[in-house]
């Protein structure tokens, strides 16, 4: 084994003497088969040295791993065995993180073949992350959505929402009047989530359509899983009864996904509401009262009851304006055209762009849509434009051109690809509901998309902080620990083992609180990416917190998806990662923060 000779931190003042450190780490980290720094890089794989030294975990059989040691240990009991290499991979963890901490924090010299594995951990969250390759350079129209694109909302916004909705139901619907007693809880939901309108269960699924127990609301109060699996006769969701492809409960479809922003306060009100009725043991229709709540919060929106309410109070309302101009700026001054395309109407869109922008916002875009009708407007070839005069007057001429300066009132895609002749890979179209204003998109006309998930900013900063690299990195290691030691079947080995696997789902249960403690990430089920996150990559070609993560980077920039080892495949080469994620500089003119 290499030896040391200095203290760590003399020997972090030089590339050779970081490369003996490495070396003995990676001896040290490597005699149980196991490397524990990071698990999705199992070995450091460097240019200049040899690979035959590094030992990962797919590639050792189990036989292998506990020969050696089995058989200079016979004697020994099997229990205090496995124990004991679970003690010393458990040190070994704590090594490796006390390490990656003291390089980080005290800034220390890091040669640039091992920075992917050391800061691997850490992820600016001004970060552009990409699904799929693509480059600034090859675009010349950039098109927005407006709601959570241009306009961030505070959640004042929601907490109007929820109150106005509650009040439709109780004044027009004829509901209880308790249902005043509720108020909306900010943090009790995520995006996302599946909702059975026929069972009022809301739920996480994930990429396969499993669902994740645990994550299983009726009203307020989480289902036991045990009356989760004899519900849906295991845990799997058939496709025959997941909700249609724009996220709806139709034609035989009993789920519902709430992929928009504005659904959190309809998917708290509709728990609030089924709590309500089953306190009250009131025998209730779960049809009808998802139809109910879905047609109040509709209300909210096209009676304009928001819409005036954030006009009235705009300060109040919208947020981090300066940044959206500033990208706006940006892409104006090097010669790029515009467009938006907003399910919003004029009246409400003008407020608040006069706001972030000022009075002369249009002259920013080339072409400007209100009351789009998304997603129809990306499919249906009926709809013709309409012209609006700046007092909200629709006009009935004939729409020969798309004028800049002019507001037009619905249309369709095709008629606007054929007015502007803005076709293919060097559109850009950013918006925040994967569905409604990307999916289309993508698929169809290839269009390249940018999705705005504001909630990446909150999960980036928890994934950055000491409680979540330590518990998830330990609990890679134990499952790493696990998968190597179940061939030994005798009762005192499984015994052992089950104290691991104990363990092991605490820690996942614990990762997951410290997202949401109903229902986790956003992106994740315990390992597998959810539903949201399989479409996000499918129908995203870049995705980020907020519109001004624009401004860190140049308008010649490339983004490159990471190249992650399939399950099959060897991870021998170090993981690529977004700029930013690995504190490279961005560009020196960034000077405004990003959304909180």
């Amino acid at each position: 084994m290499p030896t040391l000779s200095l203290p760590v931190s003399n020997l972090l003042r030089n590339k050779e003497s970081f490369k003996r450190l490495i070396a003995h780490f990676k001896y040290s980290h490597t005699r149980s088969g196991i490397w524990t720094v990071n698990a999705s890089t199992p070995w450091i794989s460097s240019s200049r040295g040899p690979k035959s030294a590094l030992v990962s975990r797919r590639q050792v059989p189990v036989g292998q791993l506990t020969a050696g040691n089995m058989s200079t240990s016979s004697r020994e009991d099997k229990t205090s065995w496995l124990w004991s290499v679970y003690n010393e991979t458990k040190q070994q963890t704590q090594e490796g993180i006390w390490m990656v901490n003291y390089l980080l924090t005290h800034k220390c010299f890091c040669p640039t073949d091992l920075i992917p594995v050391i800061s691997n951990n850490f992820v600016n969250p001004d970060t552009i992350f990409a699904n799929n390759q693509m480059s600034l350079q090859d675009i010349e129209i950039y098109g927005f959505d407006y709601d959570y694109t241009l306009a961030f909302y505070s959640r004042h916004l929601h907490t109007l929402i929820f109150n106005i909705a509650r009040d439709i139901l109780i004044d027009e619907h004829r509901y209880p009047e308790g249902l005043k007693e509720y108020d909306y809880m900010p943090n009790f939901v995520i995006r996302g989530l599946h909702y059975d309108v026929q069972k009022a269960l809301l739920m996480k699924i994930d990429a396969f359509h499993y669902i994740q127990l645990g994550t299983v609301y009726r009203g307020l109060n989480p289902v036991p899983e045990k009356e989760v699996i004899a519900m849906y006769e295991g845990s799997h969701v058939p496709l025959e009864i997941m909700s249609d492809f724009y996220g709806k409960s139709s034609q035989g479809h009993t789920m519902k996904q709430f992929m928009d922003i504005f659904s959190l306060p309809e998917m708290t009100l509709l728990s609030c509401v089924n709590d309500y009725f089953m306190k009250h043991n009131i025998d209730y229709e779960p049809v009808h009262l998802y139809k109910d709540v879905k047609e109040a919060i509709g209300d909210v929106h096209v009676r304009g009851i928001m819409y005036r309410a954030v006009e009235a109070d705009i300060e109040k309302y919208i947020c981090y304006g300066e940044q959206t101009h500033a990208v706006l700026r940006k892409l104006s001054k090097n010669g790029k055209k515009m467009f938006l395309i907003t399910n919003s109407p004029f009246d409400f869109v003008d407020r608040g762009m006069n706001y972030i922008v000022g009075k002369d916002w249009r002259d920013l875009f080339d072409v400007v849509i209100v009351q789009a009708d998304k997603p129809g407007f990306f499919n249906d070839r009926r709809k013709p434009f309409r012209r609006v005069t700046d007092k909200g007057v629709l006009l009935w001429d004939r729409i020969h051109h798309l004028e800049k300066g002019q507001i037009y009132k619905q249309g369709n895609l095709y008629e606007f690809l054929r007015l502007t002749g803005w076709r293919g890979s060097k559109v850009l179209y950013f918006g925040d509901h994967i569905y409604s204003d990307l999916a289309d998109l993508t698929l169809k006309h290839g269009w390249r998309t940018g999705a705005i998930i504001p909630e990446l900013r909150k999960e980036i900063k928890i994934m950055n902080t000491e409680e979540y690299v330590h518990t998830m990195t330990w609990l890679q290691a134990l499952t790493a620990l696990l998968e190597q030691m179940q061939v030994h079947q005798d009762p005192a080995s499984q015994t052992v083992i089950q104290q691991w696997i104990n363990e092991r789902e605490e820690m996942r249960l614990r990762t997951k609180d410290i997202f949401n403690a109903q229902f986790g990430s956003l992106f994740r089920t315990y390992h597998n990416p959810t539903y949201f996150s399989r479409r996000l990559s499918r129908f995203a070609d870049i995705y980020m917190a907020s519109l001004s993560c624009l401004l860190n980077y140049d308008l010649q920039h490339t983004f490159y998806p990471r190249r992650t080892p399939l399950q099959h495949e060897s991870p021998i080469w170090p993981e690529q990662t977004s700029t930013g994620a690995m504190n490279i500089p961005f560009q020196s003119h960034r000077t405004t923060t990003g959304t909180e």
